[in-house]
């Protein structure tokens, strides 16, 4: 202890040295970063572990083929969901819009709208589904930047109607049997499942988008401030457009996938509760839902913890209904996180 002009100065009023306090927010910011990365991949070996202390069959072929074939549309949307969420917006409509897609790609198929024999009906059952799709996530898009609607009261407005103009469109249940037009939802290539062969296709495609491309910083720059990006040059406006049309399009493949899959189109079935589904994987993967991130591995890796949370339920004897109260958990978990992040 040592007195200077009449003030006492210990070892403990001494401040830290600015080295010393470079070095804490170092060590604080690197943990932040690894649980961020790394937390949802902890978890979901976590829950892996488990299944196989705990659930019967679960590393059994039919097991690992089953939460393939599932996980498969729950990626392809999320997807999506990453990009619009990291500009900021939401999209509630993306189950309905796989009833409407996969109810049209049916009703041209048996010949109930277009009638066309042979390959060509396959082309056109699908052209005409992905761009219907393209379409609605136009209509959500024109609400959100012309209109200037929020977006999750934009997106409700199909998530409410769309349902029902397919329901109108199909009257009923339309159910076929083609092996060629299964092969969609139910082919293997080389031994692995034709829907997983997509999905890992676009998300390699979306983590270029993301990473390497104009397009990606831009979707990430408007969702993080908006102002200063439409300041900075950005067409915000468009870069909004354009996620909701893609949104549309990824809802399109998963409303096809969906009917190829069940040999039927019910659209009070197709793609029930799938926006929560991807809202979930966002979540759970890290990205923020306050928008300016898109971490597309996050939000693949979230997916497949989420499918493997709601198949551990479901094997383990927990109804359908309590899958998705835990889901709605998980997603206010994740956004207190995250808002307790943003605040630190």
């Amino acid at each position: 202890m040592k007195k200077l002009n009449d003030t006492i100065v210990t070892p403990a009023s001494v401040p830290a040295t600015s080295e010393e306090i470079r070095r804490d927010a170092f060590s604080f910011g690197r943990l932040r970063e690894y649980g961020q990365t790394y937390g949802t991949l902890g978890a979901l070996i976590l829950l892996i572990i488990f299944n196989i202390i705990v659930t019967p069959h679960f590393l059994s072929a039919q097991t690992l083929s089953t939460n393939l074939y599932q996980v498969a549309e729950t990626v392809i949307l999320a997807m999506g969901m990453t990009l619009v969420i990291a500009t900021g917006g939401i999209d509630l409509s993306v189950g309905a819009v796989m009833s409407i897609a996969g109810s049209i790609a049916a009703l041209i198929f048996v010949g109930r709208i277009f009638s066309f024999s042979g390959p060509i009906s396959y082309v056109v059952a699908i052209v005409a589904a992905l761009l219907i799709a393209a379409l609605c996530g136009l209509f959500n898009g024109i609400l959100v930047t012309a209109f200037r609607i929020q977006p999750i009261v934009a997106t409700l407005i199909l998530y409410i109607a769309g349902r029902g103009i397919a329901e109108v469109l199909v009257n009923g249940v339309v159910d076929f049997s083609n092996q060629t037009f299964q092969f969609i939802g139910n082919g293997t290539i080389l031994g692995i499942p034709f829907q997983v062969v997509v999905m890992l296709i676009i998300t390699i495609f979306f983590i270029w988008l993301v990473r390497g491309t104009i397009f990606g910083r831009q979707v990430v720059a408007t969702g993080g401030n908006g102002p200063a990006a439409r300041l900075s040059g950005i067409p915000v406006a468009r870069v909004k457009l354009a996620v909701y049309i893609i949104m549309g399009i990824l809802g399109g493949i998963a409303g096809i996938f969906y009917i190829s899959n069940n040999s039927s189109a019910d659209p009070g079935g197709i793609g029930l509760g799938m926006e929560l589904n991807a809202i979930a994987a966002v979540a759970v993967g890290g990205s923020s839902l306050l928008g300016g991130q898109a971490n597309i591995i996050g939000t693949f890796v979230g997916a497949v913890f989420i499918q493997l949370l709601t198949f551990s339920l479901t094997a383990n004897n927990v109804s359908a209904d309590i899958s998705k109260v835990v889901e709605a958990l998980l997603i206010i978990v994740a956004v207190y996180l995250q808002t307790q992040r943003k605040a630190a």
